[in-house]
């Protein structure tokens, strides 16, 4: 039995499938427009630290369902999960098809978009209320310990196994989403 139509018939599903993904990538990255300029900067890890050791003296409001506090909490367990492991992960199959497909629409567009309060799959609850400074702290604690960081990193729960590089551009861009729901005080 002949691999040719089998082959043939792959191939062709992988076009379809291919020109599909991009009809649905295309109309979403159009529609993305560039961060105000008086935004934070989050384009450099560098830059993420500025802005958050200045939470402490100027802290800003957010206009969503978490308080900042529970936000630098979430980005740090994010931070940290890649370095220690995430609790749950998708299934193999997502981490090697979708994730990886939402990561490089992300990463093109250079902005993630996600639902702001939904928690990391399998992580702890964060109470509203905490103090700020702990916050900020322990934020500031996970860039830098990621920062310092050169062995092996544990795979996103979505996006599946991402190189050092690529794992801080997520960590930014989902600070960078969340900064969306965070107004000057």
């Amino acid at each position: 039995m002949s691999d040719a139509p089998a082959d043939g018939t792959r191939r062709a599903a992988v076009r379809a499938l291919g020109g599909l993904t991009l009809v649905a990538v295309a109309p979403t990255i159009a529609a993305c427009a560039p961060r105000s300029p008086d935004m934070p900067a989050f384009a450099t890890t560098a830059d993420a630290l500025r802005t958050l050791e200045a939470l402490k003296a100027r802290p800003p409001k957010t206009l969503g369902a978490w308080d900042l506090a529970q936000v630098l909490h979430h980005a740090a367990q994010s931070v940290e999960y890649s370095l220690d492991g995430f609790p749950q992960l998708k299934p193999a199959w997502f981490r090697s098809t979708v994730g990886p497909l939402a990561f490089s629409v992300f990463s093109a567009r250079g902005r993630m978009s996600h639902g702001l309060a939904e928690p990391i799959p399998g992580a702890p609850a964060i109470a509203a209320g905490q103090a700020l400074d702990a916050a900020v702290d322990r934020m500031l604690a996970a860039l830098r310990r990621f920062d310092a960081h050169s062995g092996p990193l544990a795979p996103h729960f979505a996006y599946g196994a991402l190189d050092k590089k690529a794992f801080e551009r997520a960590h930014l861009m989902h600070l960078a989403n969340h900064w969306d729901e965070v107004a000057a005080a």
